[in-house]
């Protein structure tokens, strides 16, 4: 086997690993995976299924807007991949998960939301749903919305996004 044949076979078994695959919400969860479309001019996400689906089953949707080369991102993930025993049974009971899949290099004036035959730009949607936060794009981004898309809760963003089981908790029980 030459050099460069091991090389590219070394790659090949880095990026199939699990730990590279590990983007996103922890698949224990049962997210609902949004891939964009229209990439790269526009990032646009369909949530119609999930809001539908929200509604016939009574359930809260917990909408997660991450990046995938964003730090924050993966330590809110592994944060919860760390305390699925303890927080997976709160977020079953009452939430439908929603992981919106993007990268850093989307702007908010290129992100779309889809909802039946509505569709808005980033701080519209904002706007439509009550998000106080200053229509800006700041990755990790959490939603919490009934299903008629009405806030439940004024989310934090970024940085320092839940770092303790019990904050989570308080968050999904809707604890100002």
């Amino acid at each position: 086997m030459t050099a460069l044949m091991a090389a590219l076979l070394a790659c090949l078994l880095l990026v199939s690993s699990p730990a590279a695959q590990a983007l996103g919400l922890p698949a224990a969860y049962g997210a609902t995976v949004i891939q964009p479309s229209g990439l790269p001019e526009r990032a646009e996400f369909d949530l119609s299924a999930v809001v539908e689906r929200a509604r016939r089953e009574n359930k809260r949707l917990y909408v997660y807007l991450g990046a995938n080369d964003c730090r924050y991102c993966r330590r809110y993930e592994a944060f919860l991949e760390r305390h699925q025993s303890e927080l997976l049974p709160h977020f079953q009971r009452d939430y439908l998960l929603v992981d919106l899949r993007s990268s850093l290099s989307v702007l908010a004036r290129s992100v779309f939301i889809r909802v039946g035959p509505r569709l808005q730009n980033y701080a519209e949607f904002q706007t439509a749903i009550g998000d106080e936060r200053a229509r800006q794009l700041v990755y990790p981004t959490v939603w919490l919305l009934d299903a008629q898309l009405k806030p439940l809760l004024q989310m934090p963003s970024g940085a320092g996004t839940f770092e303790t089981v019990p904050e989570q908790i308080e968050v999904l029980q809707l604890v100002q």
